[in-house]
């Protein structure tokens, strides 16, 4: 029997992840929303006209894959481009080949190309001399050119679910196992697997390789040593400088806003496993000691700079308790945006509406002559028994920028908001979202 994913390379030459690339969008893993039947990958491979399309997502989740299989279903050759090596005239050979049969052209990483190789490449496309597959990890609004950005379909994938994964690594032992090597895993084993390679499919093959090799005949038992041998220096999947970083910060910060304390420690964990420089997550944890916590519980503040303090004379690992201190007080503290919504609100009407005079009795009379200007009538808080008196200090309504996040004071703010609608036209302005 011919296995679906040979192809026509000697086995022992390949990876396995390599031997088990789908052949068909059918065989693909995961991606439901991307392969499912009435997609818009499907619809302009059913119409022949796949033009220029982006797939971006995560290291091991199947661009390649997928982008070959388009190759195989639409009847042309796949042609692939390193971006790193492939010069302008690669591209333009690639062109002339077009010219005389169908091609589709694979670019892998490919917001690693000049200005000038994508300068060629979005001639082929818009000439629609070839159809063209690019693939990235980077998010393409901010790692590619507006204009290959504007002439491509863009397609996000997803990492796999663990029981996705779980199918990858049975379709794996299937797969050695009708090559003579039977690999003996239980079905925890399995999910253990599955969980460590973080939604990559190829690390979890690479991972089955590992265990199967050099036992090319017979069966082999893994064992549980033998998966803590394999993870022993398997490190979290965490790039400092792509999405994941930022999605990872992004949990982490709407975790202590949630108030949830678990769901804290864990992002947070996911940051130090990952080498993030602590120094970075003490200054999140800072903003947000003001923004979410603000005046509801003044000592979050305080808690934030000591543990920024603290991390700069200790570093890790002991920094890792300080910060999950720091953390777990603004995760448990109560919340409050007055201070983040006022300020913000603020700069907003300074910025749109025309400046305010500086009331008479407010104004500076610590010189000779402010008398005369006028500058009289200011009245001190400190001689009045009360320790306030009624005066006024701009001609800003009061509530319209301040407004207690209390929960009795619902009527309050509405009044505020709208006095805000009515001196801007529009809404109150959202607070800043991370």
């Amino acid at each position: 029997m011919t296995d679906l994913f040979d192809t026509g390379t000697p086995m022992g030459q390949l990876p396995l992840a390599a031997r088990l690339r789908p052949t068909t969008l059918d065989d693909v893993i995961g991606q439901s929303a991307v392969v499912a039947p009435g997609s818009i990958l499907r619809r302009r491979i059913a119409a022949g006209t796949l033009g220029s399309v982006i797939l971006y997502g995560p290291p091991g989740i199947g661009k390649t894959s997928i982008a070959r299989a388009v190759g195989t279903m639409l009847g042309k050759n796949f042609r692939p481009l390193n971006a790193t090596r492939a010069g302008v005239s690669d591209i333009r050979k690639l062109a002339d080949e077009a010219r005389m049969v169908p091609l589709l052209i694979f670019v892998d990483e490919v917001q690693r190309f000049s200005a000038t190789q994508t300068d060629d490449l979005l001639a082929i496309c818009e000439e629609g001399t070839a159809d063209f597959i690019g693939a990235t990890t980077g998010n393409p609004y901010h790692v590619l050119t507006p204009a290959l950005v504007s002439r491509s379909t863009i397609l996000k994938l997803e990492p796999l679910s663990i029981e996705e994964m779980e199918q990858v690594v049975r379709r794996g032992v299937t797969h050695l196992q009708n090559n003579g090597v039977h690999i003996a895993l239980t079905a925890p084993q399995i999910r253990v697997i599955a969980g460590r390679s973080g939604g990559d499919a190829r690390r979890a093959l690479t991972a089955l390789e590992s265990l199967a090799v050099g036992h090319e005949r017979g069966t082999v038992t893994v064992t549980d040593a033998m998966l803590e041998e394999l993870y022993a220096a398997a490190p979290v999947n965490h790039d400092r400088s792509g999405d994941a970083h930022y999605d990872v910060v992004s949990a982490f910060v709407k975790s202590m806003r949630g108030s949830d304390p678990d769901a804290t420690l864990y992002w947070l964990a996911r940051l130090i496993h990952g080498g993030e420089d602590p120094r970075y997550i003490a200054r999140r944890i800072m903003i947000h000691a003001s923004e979410d916590v603000g005046l509801a519980d003044n000592t979050a503040l305080q808690t934030a700079v000591a543990a920024a303090q603290a991390v700069e004379k200790i570093g890790y690992p002991e920094a890792q308790i300080v910060l999950a201190h720091a953390a777990l007080h603004i995760a448990r503290a109560p919340k409050s945006m007055s201070a983040c919504r006022g300020i913000s609100a603020a700069l907003h009407y300074v910025a749109t509406q025309p400046a305010a005079s500086v009331p008479q009795h407010l104004r500076d009379a610590h010189y000779k002559g402010a008398e005369a200007l006028g500058h009289i009538g200011y009245r001190l808080p400190h001689d009045d028994p009360r320790g306030w008196v009624e005066q006024v200090y701009s001609p800003i309504p009061k509530g319209t920028f301040y407004q207690s996040d209390a929960r009795n004071a619902a009527t309050f703010e509405k009044r505020a908001d709208d006095y805000w609608q009515h001196v801007t036209g529009h809404a109150h302005p959202p607070a800043k979202k991370y």
